[in-house]
């Protein structure tokens, strides 16, 4: 060895990383990837967490991890971590609290919820944000008793679950994935990094090592629309109107698969066009299946009987008189129609029409010209034998950037339509389910309201109407909800409207709510539509000086801005501290040849993590609130406790006999799907790297939802607890009905302010409209759409308090195309005013190209009030960082009639904050972002700043960061 290279400095090559290695589940975003957390002990024998990992025999990532679950370390240990139960001593806002035991927090919530279970259980408000536990935290509020109670959804992609569960009976992510072995062409649809990340990171990879074609369709190019082989630059709130031309297109030159909508959709069910009560219906037999019209017996017959020759065009007799039309005819005439081609919709879509000619073409080739063959045996639900299946190999995958419209829910439905026409849904190289899924609409509950003190909910809060009759009404027809999902306002909010619930507590509509109960839903910032206008809300005072919404209990992990805001706070665990569950009953891990699903389990015990630390995991506080209240299923014969924690839950709740949270090693150990509880369930999950997987039969990985052999295993897992065969709908019954009610015809009428809008959105054939906040603006006032997108980086709020992640998005400016930069006299850096209807806030701003022309963005939840998450008063997040949600309100612009129209889809009441209308104005001078909404006292001491990890495996730092 040289002189020069002995005194150089010495590096340890192979260092000691880990004295074990513990593997569970991620929850750094929403992938639920498996990974290795290795830990170390100090001296004194408490074990740390020095390096996370991906799991290699993982299903869901395989190995792979990205920056966020990397940095689940700093997640663990950061600063902002909340320390024992909290009781607010300041007024709301101030972020002033003092310390409480345990016991003094939990009497406390039992004694304000207590009595409004014996009085009027609706007066308690329960909502939660991006858990992974709402089968529990669901059977809680319905055992207590409240109508009031949903998850985020309504306020992040409930368009796209419903119009997926009433289309095809599954949607995206979650429901499904496309067939990434034999995909030949993949469009992606206002998809950002953050949901389901890893996988479609490892599928983009596989296509793209087999030359498949990548469409990235998106108003901004990043992330994966920035390795697509092509962007198209869509106008946000168009989507709708690009996906029916392409319908147009492939209709117009014949290309949809004929015999797979004859067969497996309701495109050849008989619709009744006699004026009056069931105008627009399925003609049905005495037993109520619908009809098709057979060529080969020339006469209506149950669309499920062997042997069909079922007719898609004509016109023919009703068999109790006048005339009906199968659906494709009705579908043909609607989308040939000249107001679908491309020339009509190019201008709005911002994408010239030959390029949705050549789209179109492109995927009829794809499709019709390539088609996949697998040779697996399997019989239909109609009884008959078939040798193999076939597929056309065009994917679909699509998420939030479409869904979050008030057209949203019909823009889904369109982008579902297309995939029937191509025949592509449950077949090779298509979009394929995951068990639980595909399930019919009639598999699923109706929604329950109706409320008596002391007794629990007849049945879940959550559901999918199939009528007017299900709507969550009392008698004289108003909302029974507090968020008034399943009212006329929004019949169809399968997960409720989380972002009205504040909004209409405060203002006492439909009723006053006494106790708002929240779980890590960050509502008094990043999760809420006018954040100003909600922070003021959550601090009204009545004329008693009472607060309008009386009392405010909270859980989170971390100090957020809604900690603030809450009179009692229960603090949660990190990821790595407490069990959960990705449950079949919920949100589970499958892929569509297995049926899986995982835990988590305290890597590290809590108490082991920080001096003085006393943290409890969420739902281990809901099941001892459960028991302390009395509710039932909580406690046993005796009046005691049933469940020690949620550990003890998991393992020994029963949903139905035999069906628990979790479907792994049941009964002595070797059941599936169904079994007895299992004491050593959770020890067997921990030992297998914390997930289970049970492999789909071959014979039954495709066309699930009409396979006799899928049917037969999905009620062997218990999926449900008999076969539920049907065929996907491109005809919306359930819809039909509900304009059929704006039209006059049944017992619940909706107001008739509403009729016109019912009419139009309920189209049983999807239809586009234009958003909703840009129809009732002057548009010459605010040109520019404005919509944000999750980095890659991070995940909600809480990734930019991470010390790792932060330094790669430490501030969001507002990206802005260069002829709008021009026209404002901007340039990179300057400061900015960007004005909507209802508010104004400066920025930073900088150019950009590869974005749609009429089309401003940013980043989503970088920006922080001062003082939350234990950040320095000046850090860039608070001083440079921003929020669009400052310019959305809940509400649009008045409209001259003095009623209250929430800014949301009026089918599902999803949140339509990607319709956002705004100008932009050159700002002087060097500042900082504004509004500013006061500094939050921290509750965590102060912020260090430095978080480091060093030889004594801690994490330590003083002053600020």
């Amino acid at each position: 060895m040289s002189g020069a290279a002995a005194t150089g400095p010495r590096v340890e090559t192979s260092p000691h990383v880990s004295d074990e290695i513990r593997r569970t589940t991620c929850y750094m975003c929403a992938c639920r990837c498996g990974i290795n957390v290795h830990i170390r002990e100090t001296a004194d024998g408490v074990p740390l967490i020095s390096y996370i990992e991906g799991n290699r025999d993982h299903p869901i990532n395989r190995g792979v991890l990205c920056a966020k679950g990397s940095a689940g370390i700093m997640q663990h240990y950061s600063p902002a971590r909340l320390m024992r139960p909290l009781r607010r001593k300041g007024p709301r806002g101030s972020g002033e609290f003092e310390e409480i035991s345990w016991d003094e927090a939990l009497a406390t919530a039992a004694e304000w919820l207590g009595p409004i279970r014996a009085s009027d259980p609706r007066k308690l408000a329960f909502f939660t944000g991006r858990d992974q536990s709402q089968s529990l935290t669901s059977w809680w509020a319905q055992q207590f008793g409240t109508p009031n109670y949903a998850a985020h959804g309504g306020f992040c992609s409930v368009n796209m679950a419903a119009a997926g569960l009433y289309t095809l009976g599954g949607a995206f992510w979650e429901f499904g994935t496309p067939d990434w072995e034999r995909t030949r062409l993949f469009m992606i649809f206002g998809v950002a990094e953050d949901h389901d990340s890893n996988p479609i990171k490892i599928g983009l990879g596989k296509l793209k090592g087999r030359g498949a074609k990548v469409i990235g369709v998106n108003p901004v190019r990043t992330g994966y629309n920035a390795i697509a082989d092509e962007w198209v630059g869509i106008t946000p709130g168009t989507d709708g109107l690009f996906i029916l031309a392409l319908v147009h297109e492939l209709i117009r030159t014949g290309h949809v698969d004929v015999g797979y909508l004859a067969r497996w959709t309701n495109a050849p069910f008989l619709i009744d066009r006699n004026p009056g009560p069931t105008f627009g219906l399925f003609l049905r037999d005495e037993a109520g299946r619908p009809l098709v019209w057979d060529r080969a017996t020339d006469r209506a017959q149950p669309f499920d009987a062997p042997g069909l020759d079922p007719a898609l065009k004509g016109d023919f007799p009703a068999p109790s008189g006048g005339r009906a039309s199968p659906v494709f005819e009705l579908m043909a005439r609607k989308y040939l129609d000249p107001e679908h081609a491309p020339e009509a919709v190019a201008a709005r879509c911002g994408i010239p029409a030959a390029t949705i000619r050549r789209l179109a073409a492109e995927i009829a080739d794809a499709a019709f010209h390539h088609p996949v063959t697998v040779d697996e045996p399997w019989t239909d639900f109609r009884g008959e034998r078939h040798e193999r299946v076939t597929g056309r190999p065009v994917a679909f995958h699509a998420m939030r950037g479409i869904s979050a419209h008030s057209n949203g829910f019909q823009t889904c439905r369109a982008l579902h339509l297309l995939q029937l026409l191509l025949g592509t849904v449950e077949a090779p190289g298509g979009f394929r389910f995951k068990p639980p899924y595909p399930k019919p609409v009639e598999a699923h509950p109706t929604p329950h309201c109706h409320t008596a003190p002391n007794c629990p909910l007849p049945g879940p809060h959550l559901g999918l109407p199939r009528g007017p009759e299900d709507l969550a009404l009392d008698a004289e027809g108003r909302p029974v909800r507090i968020d008034k999902a399943f009212s006329w306002e929004a019949p169809l909010a399968a997960h409720g409207m989380m972002h009205m619930v504040i909004s209409n507590a405060a203002a006492g509509d439909p009723y006053p709510v006494d106790v708002l109960f929240l779980y890590m839903a960050n509502m008094a910032w990043n999760s809420s539509m006018n954040t100003a206008g909600v922070i003021e809300m959550l601090t009204r005072r009545r004329e008693d000086g009472e607060y309008q919404i009386p009392r405010i209990i909270y859980s989170d992990a971390y100090s957020s801005e809604m900690v603030a805001y809450a009179d009692l706070i229960l603090p949660d665990t990190t990821y790595l501290e407490r069990h959960d569950c990705i449950s079949l009953l919920d949100r589970p891990i499958s892929e569509p040849d297995h049926a899986a699903d995982a835990i988590r389990w305290p890597v590290v015990p809590p108490e082991s993590q920080a001096p003085g630390r006393d943290v409890r995991g969420f739902q281990s506080v809901l099941i001892d609130l459960g028991a302390r209240l009395g509710l039932p299923g909580f406690t046993d014969e005796g009046g005691r406790p049933k469940y020690a924690d949620y550990a003890d839950y998991i393992v020994r709740h029963e949903r139905r006999p035999g069906v628990g949270p979790l479907a792994g090693w049941r009964g002595d150990g070797t059941a599936e799907g169904r079994g007895a509880p299992n004491p050593d369930q959770l020890a067997l999950y921990v030992a297998n790297g914390g997930f289970w997987q049970g492999e789909v039969p071959e014979g039954a990985r495709f066309m699930k939802q009409a396979n006799a052999g899928y049917q037969d295993w999905a009620v062997a897992m218990g999926f449900y607890d008999k076969p539920q065969p049907y065929v996907f709908q491109l005809y919306s019954e359930p819809l039909r009905r509900f304009q059929l009610a704006a039209e006059g015809h049944g017992v619940r009428q909706p107001p008739d302010h509403l009729r016109d809008r019912i009419k139009l959105a309920f189209d049983p054939l999807p239809v586009w409209w234009e958003p909703f906040e840009g129809a009732g603006l002057d548009l010459a006032d605010y040109p520019l759409h404005a919509i944000t997108q999750r980095p890659a980086a991070m995940y909600h709020a809480w990734g930019s308090q991470n010390a790792w992640l932060r330094q790669i998005h430490g501030e969001n400016p507002l990206y802005v195309p260069a002829a709008a930069m021009a026209e404002a006299g901007l340039s990179d850096g300057d400061w900015a005013w960007v004005i909507s209807h209802h508010g104004r806030i400066r920025v930073r701003v900088r150019g950009m190209r590869a974005v749609n022309s009429s089309t401003v963005w940013t980043w989503n939840a970088i920006g922080k009030r001062e003082g939350a998450w234990a950040l320095s008063p000046d850090a860039p997040e608070a001083r440079r960082g921003f929020l669009l949600n400052h310019l959305i309100k809940e509400l649009l612009p008045e409209k001259g009639d003095g009623l209250r129209w929430s800014n949301s889809d009026p089918v599902t009441g999803q949140a339509a904050w990607y319709d956002l209308r705004v100008r932009i104005e050159k700002a002087e001078g060097d500042g900082e972002s504004l509004p500013r909404t006061g500094r939050q006292a921290s509750p965590v001491g102060p912020a260090p700043s430095e978080v480091r990890w060093g030889s004594a495996w801690t994490a330590r730092g003083e002053g600020k960061r």
